[in-house]
């Protein structure tokens, strides 16, 4: 049975030519690729080749909001270099985007006698965008209530749990400080419980279901069409076998609402789902492992990485920087 076992590995994910004995890659290695792999789209890989230096410099910059008088030490950033999955010299990745950090020179302590270290702000360009970013933020609650109240009908409890729900709110574009900014502003919607006191329990629920948010993105593109909803495919013709495969999935059974009352579990319910997820996130991407924290709430299955790859027509899924995005063609 091993020896049968690891032909097939060989047969499914073969190493490259010319390599053998510690330069051999383990096949176990391979396999764990494959599966979170799909046929690369040169446009959206350096799409987010580009995406993920503006994902850095915004954690760099909520450093700076919580730091006083909007600066801090280049030390204390490259403490946290590893945690935004950086290497490398902090001071050269803030000389890389001027545009965005100033660097100088300045005095340790209140009293200034800690001596001199080098220290990064704001620029004043990034300076003016942080100021005229809280007036986005005002002017666009009514969208967050709007997309948390969706998030919340999608969930099969409607409610969800904040320590995971704040892993994704900036895919959803909520501020730190959504569940005091919009909770308190929407009672007849909204409210926090915590069922067992511990911190890490508390949960955002949905009071009052609205029939008009209830309405998926691809039902929404459907009426607009004047057609019964189905996913539409945005791959060239030359993917046929593909196209047949996802011609046979739209065809086999009718299009499932993912806020239909019917939580039956099903193949076309999970894709719904995630469809309609990534549908409300702004930039129409995940992480696979961050979405996989809500099978639960969610419905979802536990190898969703495989439920995605089943449907490239739909998903796009990209293992770029080891981050395993997921994301959704746009229609």
């Amino acid at each position: 049975m091993a020896t049968k076992r690891v032909a097939v590995l060989h047969s499914l994910i073969p190493n490259p030519p010319g390599l053998a004995g510690p330069d051999r890659v383990p096949e176990i290695l391979l396999l764990r690729r494959r599966l979170w792999s799909m046929k690369k789209d040169a446009l959206l890989e350096a799409a987010l080749s580009r995406n993920r230096r503006w994902i850095v410099n915004n954690q760099i910059k909520n450093v700076l909001l919580r730091s006083p008088g909007r600066t801090a030490t280049v030390r204390s950033l490259q403490k946290r270099f590893k945690t935004f999955d950086l290497q490398g010299r902090a001071l050269n990745w803030l000389r890389k985007y001027p545009c965005c950090f100033d660097t100088l020179s300045g005095p340790v302590g209140p009293d200034g006698g800690g001596g001199e270290e080098l220290r990064f702000t704001f620029s004043k360009r990034m300076a003016a965008l942080v100021d005229e970013e809280e007036n986005v933020k005002e002017a666009s609650e009514p969208a967050m209530a709007r997309r948390l109240a969706k998030l919340l009908m999608l969930s099969r409890d409607r409610r969800l749990n904040v320590v995971k729900l704040n892993e994704l709110k900036r895919n959803f574009g909520f501020p730190d400080d959504y569940v005091l900014r919009l909770i308190p502003k929407h009672p007849e919607i909204f409210r926090v419980i915590n069922r067992t006191g511990r911190q890490n329990a508390m949960e955002i629920e949905l009071l009052r279901w609205d029939p008009n948010l209830a309405i998926s993105a691809v039902e929404a593109a459907a009426i607009d069409r004047g057609t019964e909803p189905r996913y539409v495919c945005s791959l060239p013709e030359t993917w046929f076998k593909t196209r047949e495969k996802f011609d046979e999935f739209n065809d086999a059974t009718p299009y499932v609402s993912p806020y239909s009352e019917d939580r039956t579990e099903s193949e076309k319910r999970a894709v719904g789902v995630v469809h309609e997820i990534l549908s409300l996130s702004l930039w129409k991407k995940a992480s696979i492992l961050k979405l996989e924290h809500f099978k639960r709430e969610f419905g979802l299955p536990v190898r969703l990485n495989l439920l995605l790859l089943r449907h490239p027509c739909i998903f796009y899924v990209s293992n770029r920087l080891d981050q395993c995005y997921a994301i959704m063609y746009v229609h």
